[in-house]
């Protein structure tokens, strides 16, 4: 199998977890929360979404589809908001899209994804790219300031197998939501 194969292997296996247990959700159900402080399936979705979409521009060298196609007017939101490091205020005060809208720019940047895929060549996922370095914490758990990260150059394959994995963890994570919600298999 090449890569390209099993990296699309992956990306279909998150969009069938996605879809099982995004299927039949109320608004209600998107936008609630186990607590004030703690994501929502909308919240966690969008984050997803949005992590695909810069992941994949970035390895394009092109604008992300958010700014490209004006999904960020679409969804009321700051061309700058990139779905991630939101304090808690901001996660009890995310106003979650309608999923209708959601998976519309979920397919949108799908289809990007594959298209790209599409165009690699097997030493293609060896090229190392250059990323800005993470953002650094606040404070390390035992409450000292963090040091800096370095700059982050991992090479292409790397960077698209850990965008399957973040999916997964995702998918996994709204699931569990659901099942709070609903109760096992509902």
């Amino acid at each position: 199998m090449e890569i390209a194969e099993l990296i699309r292997d992956g990306l279909a296996g998150t969009k069938r977890v996605f879809d099982r247990t995004l299927d039949g959700l109320t608004p209600a159900e998107l936008k609630w929360q186990p607590r004030t402080d703690a994501n929502s399936i909308g919240l966690i979705l969008f984050h997803a979404i949005r992590a695909e979409d810069t992941t994949i521009h970035r390895l394009q060298g092109k604008s992300e589809l958010w700014e490209a196609e004006k999904w960020h007017q679409k969804f009321h939101k700051a061309i700058a908001d990139g779905g991630a490091h939101y304090t808690a205020e901001q996660v009890a005060g995310f106003d979650v899209p309608e999923l209708k809208e959601l998976l519309a720019y979920a397919d949108a940047v799908r289809k990007n994804t594959l298209d790209y895929l599409a165009t690699l060549k097997p030493e293609d996922f060896d090229r190392k790219i250059s990323l800005p370095p993470p953002p650094v914490p606040m404070a390390s758990p035992a409450g000292r300031p963090a040091p800096p990260r370095p700059p982050f150059n991992p090479v292409v394959g790397s960077m698209l197998l850990h965008l399957v994995t973040h999916l997964s963890e995702h998918a996994g994570e709204i699931s569990y939501l659901r099942g709070l919600q609903r109760g096992m298999d509902k």
